[in-house]
Order: C-alpha cells, then sequence, then structure tokens
C-alpha cells in the first residue's frame, strides 16, 4: 500500500538526515542525487529540517555557483551532547562530543586497585563533570560505557563478575539520570567490533570475529552486519574455550583451563620468560593506559629481532587455535586480532597466526591487526552513544 504524505516525510527526512550525517555538509542538488527524491521534494524536507532545527546552512558550495543550490546545509551538531567511556580494570578514559562525534573534551583517570568502590566512583563521575565543564555541556543526551564482563541482554546492565573492581557496576548506577543523560552499557570487546567494522581493520566485512587479547581474552562476533550477544549476553566467552596443551578444564567459574591459560596476560609473560625474553613489569603505555604484561612482553619479542622470533612463533600457535575453534563454528572469513598483545604484536603476530591457522581449518580466514589499538574501544561507545542519540533526535516528534 502506498505510504501516508506523512509517512511519506518521515522517511525522505530520516533518509535526508542520515546521508547529512555520514558524509558531512551538503548541497541540495546532491541530497537529490543522494535520496533520488524530486527536486520540490528536497526543498520542502529542507525547509522543514530547518525550521525543526535540525539543519542549518553553513557555507556554500563554491564561489561560481550561487542560489539555493549552492548552500551547504549540515547538521546541528549542538543539538545533542554526548559521552563515550573506556573503563577499565585500572581506569577510565572518556569523551565529550557533540551530535556529530566532534570531540569537545577528554581526560583519563587512573583508579588505584587499593581505592575503594564510593571514592572511585566519585572520582569518575569528577572526571566526566571536569569534561563537561571545559567542553561548556550542561546537559547529556547519551551516554556509552565500555567495560570489561557480561552484559545482561534483558537489562542492560553490567553483571557483576568476578575479578572486575566493584566500582564498575556502582557507576553505571551514577551515571544514570547524571545530566539527563540516557545510559549504554555494552562490553568493551563488542565495542571494539563495533569500531574496527566502521574505520578500522574490518570495514570491507560485515561478518566477521574480533578477538581481544590483553590482560583476558574474548571475542566479539558480527554476522551481517549485526553484533550477536547471544542468548544470556555471553558469545564470544572463548576465555572458557577447552583447548589443547592446557593441564586441565575450565569450569562454570574458572576460564583456567581454557583458552585463557593459554592467551590471557600471565600465560604470554610465562610464555616469554620461558623463552628467555628480559620482560619487565606491566607499565603504561603512550596513551597512558596500563598495559598488561602480555603487550610487554610481544613488544619485547618484536624488538630483540631473531631473538623473539621463537617467542612469536609459540605464541601464534596458541592464539591459531582459538581462532580455528572460531572458525569452524562460524566461518567469519576474517579475525581481527584487537586489545593491548594484538595492538602490540601488529602485522607481525597477526601474519604468524594466518598461517597456523592455514594449516589448522579448511576454511579461508584472514587474520588482520587491530587499526584502531588503543583507541578502539572508545571509538565504539561513541558510535553507539551517537546511534542512540540520531534515534531520538531524528525521530517523526523532532522533526
Amino acid at each position: 500500500m502506498p505510504a501516508s504524505p506523512r509517512t511519506a516525510r518521515v522517511i525522505n527526512d530520516r533518509l535526508a538526515l542520515d546521508h547529512l550525517l555520514r558524509e558531512g555538509p551538503l548541497t541540495a542538488a546532491r541530497l537529490k542525487e543522494l535520496t533520488g527524491l524530486s527536486r520540490p521534494t528536497v526543498a520542502d524536507l529542507v525547509e522543514r529540517l530547518t525550521e525543526a532545527g535540525l539543519i542549518r546552512v553553513v557555507g556554500e558550495s563554491g564561489a561560481d555557483r550561487r542560489g539555493p543550490n549552492a548552500r551547504l546545509y549540515g547538521l546541528v551538531a549542538e543539538r545533542a551532547h554526548l559521552a563515550a567511556l573506556d573503563v577499565r580494570t585500572s581506569g577510565l578514559a572518556l569523551v565529550v562530543t557533540d551530535l556529530l562525534g566532534t570531540p569537545l573534551a577528554e581526560a583519563r583517570l587512573p583508579i588505584d586497585g587499593g581505592l575503594g568502590t564510593v571514592p572511585a566512583v566519585e572520582r569518575a563521575v569528577g572526571l566526566l563533570d571536569t569534561a563537561l565543564a571545559e567542553a561548556r555541556v550542561e546537559a547529556l543526551h547519551s551516554v556509552c560505557v565500555g567495560a570489561p564482563g557480561l552484559v545482561d541482554p534483558a537489562t542492560g546492565e553490567l553483571r557483576d563478575s568476578t575479578g572486575l573492581p566493584g566500582w564498575h557496576r556502582r557507576l553505571v548506577r551514577a551515571l544514570q539520570g547524571h545530566r539527563s543523560a540516557r545510559v549504554l552499557v555494552e562490553n568493551e570487546t563488542n565495542l571494539a567490533a563495533v569500531a574496527e567494522r566502521r574505520h578500522g581493520a574490518a570495514q570491507d566485512h560485515d561478518t566477521f570475529v574480533l578477538l581481544w587479547l590483553g590482560h583476558g581474552v574474548g571475542a566479539a562476533v558480527v554476522l551481517d552486519g549485526v553484533l550477536r550477544r547471544g542468548a544470556g549476553g555471553g558469545a564470544g566467552e572463548i576465555g572458557f574455550l577447552p583447548v589443547p596443551l592446557t593441564s586441565s578444564l575450565p569450569s562454570a567459574t574458572d576460564c583456567g583451563g581454557g583458552f585463557h591459560s593459554l592467551a590471557g596476560a600471565s600465560a604470554v609473560h610465562d610464555l616469554a620468560r620461558h623463552h628467555g625474553l628480559p620482560v619487565a613489569g606491566a607499565r603504561e603505555d603512550a596513551d597512558g593506559r596500563d598495559e598488561p604484561v602480555s603487550a610487554t612482553a610481544v613488544r619485547a619479542a618484536l624488538e630483540a629481532g631473531a631473538a623473539g622470533e621463537l617467542f612469536l612463533d609459540a605464541l601464534a600457535d596458541r592464539v591459531a587455535l582459538g581462532v580455528a575453534a572460531v572458525a569452524a563454528v562460524l566461518d567469519p572469513g576474517c579475525v581481527v586480532l584487537a586489545g593491548e598483545t594484538g595492538e602490540a604484536g601488529g602485522e607481525a603476530l597477526a601474519t604468524r597466526v594466518g598461517k597456523r591457522l592455514a594449516t589448522l581449518s579448511p576454511l579461508r580466514t584472514d587474520v588482520r591487526a587491530t587499526r584502531l589499538g588503543g583507541r578502539a574501544v572508545l571509538a565504539g561507545a561513541l558510535l553507539a552513544a551517537q546511534e542512540e542519540a540520531r534515534e531520538a533526535v531524528f525521530s517523526p516528534e523532532a522533526t
């Protein structure tokens, strides 16, 4: 059945707004080309969206062109403000942006493991308030928190997980309603996958798996362009995967004996020591993050040249076991190695894993290194907050 005039206007408006969000300022003529709408229809929607305060004239397309079609229309970026948080066991990083994702303020905060839950939450919220003051933002539309651990798909709450700081869950509660914000919570690995698909190593793949190698191990599954979380939010808990070369089996409460025992930070550190690499303890990386000893070990091996080759080969053998299991079940065609250890290994580790995988699996799987590195979680959180705000701001009620 044909759409009603109002439904048609809503569809056309949303189509135009999405193009403006993805491609930046556009002329009416360019909007006509992209949407396939008639010139009068585009003129009407431009007038309607301008009156609604969603778009405005931001310039002209060229000095040689004059008239309505030469005007460049862009989204009103300050229509909504967003915050993205990357919460780790040792601290957090955050960014405050406008609707277009333009950074207005950024901040990082280390949090000592001995600090109590309440003081930790107070410092984290205080950091956000300071960033908002710097950005001159009074209210937030959407906040996305990326954190390790399971997120309940029914409630959207971060589950209480053994080994993770208690202030993570308390922080989420403290942020709910803070500055009138809508708060989203997502697993950090899932957010990294969202970012790698939009801006990073998986831009050319609608189906892929991101393997997180850091303090712990995890995976994010994207199938046909959709992030798959599983029935209980646990899709990708690859640390519990039973694999060969371990001395025991994992249990419902302990991933020891699973893939974590081969590729987690402490296991990789022990492997480096076994190969005689002089590996120091944990340190901060260039972005101020607490780098796990596994990443330090991989960097040391790469700097050691030939002396580090055997260690890198052994590590690739281990990682390939997890990737082979993923390939056998999902056949994703592409696996991105991310997390601090994956970032440290870069192309050198990804190439080794790809070669070993080819001997373990008949399924053709491209193994790639992360392109976004430590920025992936924050970038993914910003994309999620942007999507939440867009759905509300671009709703029929807004237009």
